[in-house]
């Protein structure tokens, strides 16, 4: 066991590894580094307003929420793990392809055999399963609850392949991170569905949405070769920037509006510290993607851009989210608001 390199992993400074490098690791290290877990982070943010939101209204279990949470993380492992297997297949991540250059690929640099990656995807998906199983089972509403968990279980199952290939990931994306995870969560802890807490859910579903918008830009020039149509292909690429920071945008505007409707305290008002973090990134996004890093670009995220600077807004806004979250909820408590 080594949580010195689990830490170095969730925060994204182990960027490439060598065979025998990874036959060194325990076997935690390595499930963190297939399942690209640095970005699990978005889904654990999702599960946590949907409980704070549930904590708000005084319909709070801390055993719901955790069991929900662990099968909402397990469940984007498990589409993460889908994903390298799926291009891996199909010969998209070969040849130098955008996603080798970037991070540690579990079969494109013979890290894993074919067998091994099915049986993390076994292991990690049959986790989620059974818990989505449980939570069905004890869930208020059976049939919604069936509802989310079928849904889930096809985003899992073929976001990469077809939705991807569709220009439907990106809607596939603000569909997952908003209503099924944050209302989702809402409900499996709160025992009841919820629109406005949907949503309440959207900014951050929509920051998510601007990541993986993000990512696809990025890989704008080589998806579009290999007949990958994602929206950034079917939009264009200068287009799809500033689609980008109006998504970005709107995240801050929902806010307002929800504040100004008295379904959030001005606690929530403190996103705005992000708005820093958003003009870097609107002034990255209004402009192309540079031949190559400039000197202060970080060591080892390269040819990764666009995406970059999105997951950097996105941390910072959700986070913040989160503290708002919780000083309306002191608000409320304190019968301040």
């Amino acid at each position: 066991m080594n949580p010195a390199m689990w830490s170095k992993v969730l925060r994204g400074v182990v960027t490439r590894m060598e065979p025998q490098e990874w036959n060194d690791l325990d076997v935690i290290t390595r499930w963190l580094i297939a399942t690209r877990a640095r970005v699990l982070i978005m889904t654990f943010i999702s599960a946590a307003i949907g409980g704070l939101l549930a904590l708000r209204a005084g319909l709070f279990d801390g055993v719901q929420w955790t069991l929900v949470t662990l099968a909402l993380i397990l469940a984007h492992a498990t589409n993460n793990l889908l994903n390298d297997l799926t291009d891996y297949w199909k010969g998209v991540d070969r040849d130098n392809y955008f996603r080798v250059q970037y991070g540690p690929h579990p079969l494109a640099h013979n890290l894993m055999s074919l067998r091994e990656v099915l049986a993390y995807i076994a292991v990690t998906g049959g986790a989620a399963l059974a818990i989505g199983l449980y939570l069905m089972f004890t869930a208020s509403d059976p049939a919604l609850a069936w509802g989310l968990l079928g849904a889930g279980v096809f985003f899992v199952l073929f976001y990469t392949f077809p939705l991807k290939y569709l220009g439907l990931g990106e809607v596939a994306v603000i569909i997952v991170w908003g209503p099924l995870m944050i209302g989702g969560t809402y409900f499996m802890v709160a025992g009841q569905w919820d629109w406005n807490v949907v949503l309440a859910g959207m900014p951050y579903a929509l920051g998510v949405t601007g990541v993986i918008f993000g990512k696809h830009i990025d890989k704008y020039a080589v998806d579009k070769a290999k007949g990958i149509y994602t929206l950034p292909v079917l939009l264009g690429e200068k287009i799809s920037r500033y689609t980008v920071i109006g998504i970005l945008a709107a995240q801050y505007v929902v806010v307002v509006y929800q504040v100004l409707i008295g379904f959030f305290s001005p606690a929530l008002l403190v996103v705005f510290l992000a708005t820093r973090t958003f003009l870097l990134v609107s002034s990255i996004y209004r402009q192309p993607k540079p031949a190559e890093p400039p000197d202060y670009f970080p060591k080892g995220v390269w040819p990764l851009w666009f995406v970059a600077f999105a997951f950097r807004h996105n941390r910072r806004f959700g986070l913040l989210f989160l503290l708002g979250l919780l000083g309306d909820l002191l608000l409320r408590t304190l019968r301040i608001f």
